[in-house]
């Protein structure tokens, strides 16, 4: 009888102790965060996205990365942008997926201001122009003063190769052709591998091409760095100058161009979960291991406000509209 009896009392216990526990295991379950990445695993913005989902699960709870990747980037972004305003989906966004693609892609899902809450900007990385080094010593062009006078003196006798039609490389050849006024070839690659596999075997004179990618290539002598893409010499090489000093007499004083990804929610998120996950990510930022990720990406940490973020992504909007358009890069 006393057996049958503690059996009961522990069964009963175990029953209230289950109970009890209910309201802790659904609060952590409400906490659970999609982080939906509009590109494959295993590239950059995935390595960084995970880096963040470890580093905020203190603050934030479980975050899970969702990889949507499909038409640039477009996806998975209208994944973010459909969602619903609660703070269980978030995104990371990128310059392809808010500034570029709009102008590029005939027919868009979402709209790239009204559908997001910017977050907060994670981090910019700088693109470097980079030359064939043996084609730059037999042209003898040694900085970026020497490739525009060549080229104005040879118009289209120069050409530049890009992973694609209004890929990011391509894109900033085109500014660089309309700010200093001269005419180079462009020759679109399948991705960037191709097209630095290219540049290295001479098939084409130059690239803009993403720092962290060129930089083993610059450092063994194999390609020749004429500057960088952005307003700020990069951390990184700052040896390199920027496009803007370098060509400052030359038409290019506001050259400014990078590769940029940020967190974005949907619209309409509640001010008290954007606070906290602003505040929470940009901590993240400050952790040792999301500081290696971007250091092995040559990345610039750039942690904003929101108003900050979304007045950046207003004005590259602005500015990809011009450059999409003088290419005459499309996609149906």
């Amino acid at each position: 009888m006393k057996r049958r009896t503690s059996l009961k009392l522990l069964s009963a216990l175990a029953g209230t102790a289950g109970l009890a526990g209910a309201p802790a295991v659904l609060a952590q379950s409400n906490q659970v965060i999609r982080l939906v990445v509009p590109y494959p695993p295993g590239g950059p913005l995935d390595v960084i996205a995970r880096a963040l989902a470890q580093a905020v699960h203190g603050s934030l709870g479980q975050v899970i990365v969702d990889n949507r990747p499909g038409a640039g980037g477009n996806l998975g972004a209208d994944q973010v942008a459909k969602a619903a305003p609660d703070g269980r989906t978030i995104g990371i966004g990128a310059v392809a997926t808010h500034a570029i693609n709009p102008w590029l892609y005939r027919k868009m899902p979402y709209d790239p201001i009204r559908d997001f809450t910017p977050i907060t900007l994670v981090a910019q990385v700088p693109n470097v122009l980079v030359m064939n080094a043996e084609t730059a010593a037999r042209l003898k062009i040694q900085n970026l003063s020497d490739l525009i006078g060549y080229a104005k003196r040879n118009p289209g006798k120069l050409n530049y190769g890009s992973g694609g039609n209004g890929s990011a490389g391509h894109l900033a050849g085109e500014m660089f052709k309309s700010q200093a006024g001269l005419f180079m070839v462009h020759i679109p690659y399948a991705g960037g591998n191709p097209a630095q596999l290219a540049l290295l075997s001479g098939e084409v004179d130059l690239n803009f091409d993403n720092l962290a990618t060129a930089s083993t290539n610059i450092r063994a002598g194999k390609l020749k760095a004429l500057a960088v893409t952005t307003a700020k010499r990069a951390s990184a090489m700052p040896e390199v100058p920027t496009v803007a000093e370098e060509g400052r007499e030359l038409g290019l004083a506001r050259f400014d161009i990078n590769t940029w990804f940020g967190l974005f929610g949907p619209a309409g998120l509640p001010a008290d979960v954007l606070q906290r996950m602003n505040r929470a990510f940009i901590d993240a930022m400050g952790q040792p291991e999301v500081k290696a990720r971007l250091a092995a990406l040559m990345a610039e940490a750039s942690p904003t406000t929101p108003p900050q973020f979304a007045a950046f992504v207003k004005a590259e909007l602005t500015k990809y509209e011009k450059v999409v358009k003088a290419s005459g890069a499309t996609v149906d």
